[in-house]
């Protein structure tokens, strides 16, 4: 009978292994065909100054501010940088999940800018593996501090092209080449047409906190008496709390538009020259079916 016993159950134990390679093979076989994509490659629309390759979702509405104080070596009289402040306001909202468009105002030159952004390429994995997301991204704008010069001299005009990749959970790292025309630059000789590129990355120390990088190397001689410009650096710390992004940095660039960090950046981290800023995004939904089914789930 202990024999008997023991055959039934070394049968039962085999059926039992089979029937758990069988469906880990069915799940696998799932798994290679279906196209995840890959989210959250940034928190926000930015990385600190320039866009990221992440879109607001459809019919997502951001409202965002962003503030840039002086100087920290403007010294204890000028609370170091902390008495002095420019700020942009905007609003930003998604007509889909793939493209974007955006509007702003800064106290900086009251430049009104606008812009698009569509997301051509999402990164994912399994049938469909793409190894980077791209989004494309266009924007103009008009300083209207100067009422003399005529109105097309008072434009700008910007082109990026944003590629970036999610490594595992934590990193994510982004290039951005860029097209940058002004009609009438602030410096006498300054060049009209600027090319640059950008290089950003995150990394991700907790589900709500992030550490964030950007740099941005323009083709063009720096520090002449002709362009007495640097290229832009910024760090900064992103803190997701509920709706709102906090994004916490220093950086050597007064400006929060593209025109002004990529192109008009006076200051140098070598020389002191870094300002203290913060962006707050919050975000709204108008998605009725959204909200519905959040009600559902509670």
């Amino acid at each position: 009978m202990q024999l008997l016993r023991l055959v039934i159950i070394l049968m039962c134990s085999t059926t039992v292994l089979h029937a758990q390679d069988d469906l880990l093979g069915e799940l696998s076989k799932q798994d290679s065909a279906t196209t995840v994509p890959v989210a959250a490659t940034f928190k926000s629309t930015r990385v600190v100054n320039g866009h990221s390759v992440e879109t607001m979702k459809k019919k997502h509405l951001d409202f965002r501010i962003s503030h840039r104080f002086g100087t920290l070596n403007s010294g204890a009289y000028q609370f170091f940088g902390l008495d002095q402040a420019t700020m942009r306001m905007g609003f930003e909202y998604g007509l889909t999940d793939k493209f974007m468009v955006g509007l702003g105002r800064s106290t900086s030159y009251k430049v009104y800018d606008f812009f698009g952004k569509y997301k051509l390429i999402q990164q994912s994995s399994g049938a469909r593996n793409i190894p980077v997301s791209v989004t494309l991204f266009g924007g103009t704008g008009v300083a209207t501090v100067n009422k003399e010069l005529e109105f097309q001299d008072k434009l700008y005009y910007v082109a990026q092209v944003l590629v970036a990749r999610k490594f595992g959970e934590r990193l994510s790292l982004q290039l951005s080449p860029t097209y940058l025309y002004r009609n009438l630059p602030l410096v006498s000789g300054d060049e009209k047409l600027l090319l640059a590129v950008g290089i950003g990355g995150r990394f991700k120390l907790s589900k709500r906190v992030s550490l964030n990088g950007e740099y941005f190397y323009t083709a063009r001689e720096k520090n002449t008496l002709s362009a007495p410009y640097h290229d832009s650096m910024s760090f900064g710390v992103d803190i997701e709390t509920g709706g709102h992004v906090f994004q916490l940095h220093f950086t050597n660039s007064l400006g929060m538009i593209e025109k002004q960090f990529i192109g008009e950046t006076t200051g140098t981290w070598g020389a002191g020259d870094i300002h203290y800023g913060f962006n707050i995004s919050r975000t709204f939904s108008f998605d009725k079916n959204n909200k519905r089914k959040k009600s559902t789930d509670q």
